[in-house]
């Protein structure tokens, strides 16, 4: 039961940042349940590889490559998820950033603790 509210609740929250970002376009409902989906296997799959392969860069930038980061994992989503459009770097992101924050927002408000 958790997995499914967590899916809901990180669903609703690629949707309202879909809508506040420009150059982020997302084709349905369903649509966002996939980039949910797939955001959160690339988030514990392949972004701790890559973090760590990028350590030496991360440590000499004081950790803001983990934006870099951040952006790629959603440009990645973005060309395996049919129906998800990022107009470029920059809405990428934006999009990682302003992911993060309603995530936390509404992961806050709910009753599933990660």
């Amino acid at each position: 039961m958790a997995i499914l509210l967590n899916l809901i609740v990180s669903t609703i929250a690629v949707l309202i940042t879909a809508y506040i970002i420009p150059g982020v376009h997302l084709e349905s409902f369903f649509v966002a349940v996939v980039v949910a989906v797939v955001l959160a296997v690339m988030n514990a799959v392949v972004r701790p590889v890559v973090s760590l392969l990028t350590l030496p860069i991360n440590l000499m930038t004081l950790g803001l490559f983990s934006f870099v980061i951040t952006a790629l994992m959603v440009l990645l989503t973005a060309m395996i998820v049919p129906g998800f459009e990022i107009n470029g770097f920059v809405s990428a992101l934006l999009f990682g950033v302003v992911l993060s924050i309603v995530n936390w927002v509404l992961f806050s408000m709910s009753p599933v603790k990660k």
